[in-house]
């Protein structure tokens, strides 16, 4: 593994612990995270290879709302680094939860894309050329205004030039394919969204080659009315039962 992109991470500590576990330990990976404003102080933060990809910059974008000065959302971090000869910029994020319904949280994700949008402009102006991922709980689904319109990416690879990006979670949404379950439907908020070097190749050692979500059956609820369901850690304050292989 090269790059991970987390989100709801409490702190530096928990992330540290992780990489630190024996069956990783040897890997020697490292960690980028910064406190954020965020209300729960839940954050994203990211874990890389340095072996393969070289971090020379890292900075946290705070997400305002012009009408709301006591907003609090997640940072989106930038990691800025060369993956393998190419220069690779990683931008994780976790735009605003649907709290108070879709329609009246929209544009709270909508500000979060333009946030996104404005990180890929600035990166792109400095660098044609460079690779960007932009990835994270975007609590939006593919087809959402905020991704298609204020984020500019796109699900079809004919239309992934210039300034928009190739979204490759959006074929896999409209087979029915999702990353959690709510109310007896599926929604696809994590994704990876890529830039249209990455997608062509041109200009560098690396180009997309395929997406797909990791759904092996021991992360799957196996009874009950959830069955086939992703499996929950938590069910409101109870810890039913550790997930077993």
């Amino acid at each position: 593994m090269a790059i991970l992109g987390l989100a709801e991470v409490e702190n530096s500590a928990v992330i540290e612990d992780l990489v630190a576990r024996p069956s990783l330990k040897e890997r020697k990976y490292r960690v980028v995270h910064v406190d954020g404003p965020d209300r729960r102080g839940v954050d994203v933060a990211l874990i890389y290879n340095p072996a393969m990809y070289k971090v020379y910059a890292h900075k946290s974008n705070r997400l305002t709302l012009p009408n709301d000065s006591s907003f609090r959302s997640r940072d989106q971090l930038l990691v800025s680094g060369v993956l393998d000869g190419d220069t690779t910029h990683v931008i994780v994020a976790h735009w605003p939860s649907r709290r108070g319904g879709q329609k009246a949280s929209d544009p709270n994700r909508r500000a979060a894309a333009e946030l996104g949008r404005r990180l890929i402009d600035s990166l792109t102006a400095i660098g044609p050329r460079h690779r960007i991922l932009y990835m994270g709980d975007l609590n939006d689904d593919p087809v959402n205004a905020s991704v298609t319109r204020y984020l500019k990416a796109s699900g079809e690879k004919s239309k992934a030039v210039g300034s928009t990006l190739y979204n490759p979670m959006y074929d896999p949404y409209q087979k029915g394919v999702g990353s959690l379950a709510w109310r007896d439907s599926w929604n696809l908020f994590d994704r990876i969204v890529i830039n249209t070097p990455l997608l062509t190749g041109e200009g560098g050692r690396y180009k997309y080659y395929g997406a797909r979500i990791y759904n092996e059956e021991f992360l799957r609820q196996k009874e009950g009315a959830f069955a086939g369901y992703p499996f929950r850690s938590f069910v409101g304050d109870t810890y039913p039962r550790r997930i077993q292989r």
